[in-house]
């Protein structure tokens, strides 16, 4: 005898049966328009130099940084964030390769803004670290804490700068308090009102950044924890996303992704400005390490965790993996 009304009324597994089910009622999708790419242009090559912590991640030269970019354009990627990396000569103790308007990173604007045009969001890393002979973000003071209010007047220069060579979009990484409004007046009273800023608004003190400072050729002595965030503090994220907003912010960034995807999924729920995540080189060189020795199926966990990122409430996402990603789609 058949039985009807039996338990369970309810079987959401219906929904997961074939692909093509899985695809259509899918809550979240990733999208080429998602990303960004970051590369970094290094000083004095002439050939790319491998990131032997970031398999597959180069310092580029000039030339092939321009194809990089006409690469991601193909791809459908979104956005590109350029970091430069100066000959190690060329450091000093204020950072003034990042001011120069023939720096490595303000001609690698201008390069890539002459291959691409506007068919790509070009973003720049506004920051001293890579251009400090001592690795910290900012000017020392006498007692080699770094001075805020001095280095914002350093920030402000490489607005300009960056700005003037042709860039969309100025991200400033420092952490430096009132980082955000110093630059939007600078940018406005030089003539770039169309220049966007990208707040680096909730960027943590983490062990996740080791690789990136192989790629940048980090001089840095001591840590960042005077100026970056604890990674134990939340509402404090909260308060800077407040201040962010308020000083000019067109866009905000939560920086390490995985590791905080609580904090990204709390300031995505709070703003109505689009919301950036960075998986930054530590999370790319866990999946790539961890699919070498064959522990993890690689390309199925790279999809998995943007799709978290993207779960989680970024509306772009910064990944090594952009332009590989993108092609997939």
């Amino acid at each position: 005898m058949t039985k009807y009304g039996s338990f369970p009324g309810a079987r959401p597994r219906r929904l997961r049966t074939t692909p093509a089910m899985r695809r259509m009622v899918a809550e979240h999708r990733l999208h080429p328009a998602d990303l960004i790419l970051p590369a970094f242009v290094r000083e004095g090559i002439s050939e790319p130099v491998p990131i032997s912590a970031m398999p597959g991640v180069v310092q580029h030269t000039r030339d092939t940084l321009r194809k990089a970019a006409a690469e991601a354009v193909g791809a459908g990627v979104a956005g590109i964030m350029l970091f430069g990396v100066p000959e190690d000569a060329k450091k000093d103790a204020a950072g003034t390769a990042g001011t120069d308007p023939d720096g490595i990173l303000q001609v690698a604007i201008r390069d890539v803004r002459d291959e691409v045009g506007d068919d790509l969001v070009i973003m720049s890393d506004l920051c001293l670290d890579e251009y400090t002979d001592h690795g910290h973000c900012g000017v020392l003071d006498a007692g080699g804490r770094v001075d805020n209010d001095a280095t914002l007047e350093r920030y402000a220069e490489m607005a300009q700068v960056q700005a003037d060579a042709g860039v969309h979009v100025v991200a400033p990484s420092g952490m430096m308090d009132g980082q955000v409004g110093v630059i939007r007046d600078a940018l406005d009273q030089t003539g770039h009102e169309d220049t966007s800023i990208l707040a680096y608004t909730a960027k943590y003190s983490s062990a996740f950044y080791g690789p990136f400072r192989e790629a940048v050729g980090s001089s840095l002595q001591g840590d960042r924890k005077t100026y970056q965030q604890d990674p134990a503090n939340l509402r404090e994220s909260l308060r800077e996303l407040a201040l962010d907003l308020e000083e000019g912010a067109d866009m905000v960034m939560v920086k390490p992704a995985l590791p905080y995807l609580d904090v990204l999924a709390k300031v995505a729920d709070t703003v109505e400005v689009p919301v950036a995540a960075y998986q930054i080189s530590g999370e790319y060189a866990m999946i790539e390490a961890a699919a070498e020795k064959g522990w993890i199926d690689r390309d199925k966990a790279i999809l998995e965790t943007l799709t978290g990122i993207k779960r989680a409430g970024a509306d772009m996402i910064l990944t090594y993996w952009a332009t590989e990603v993108a092609r997939g789609l």
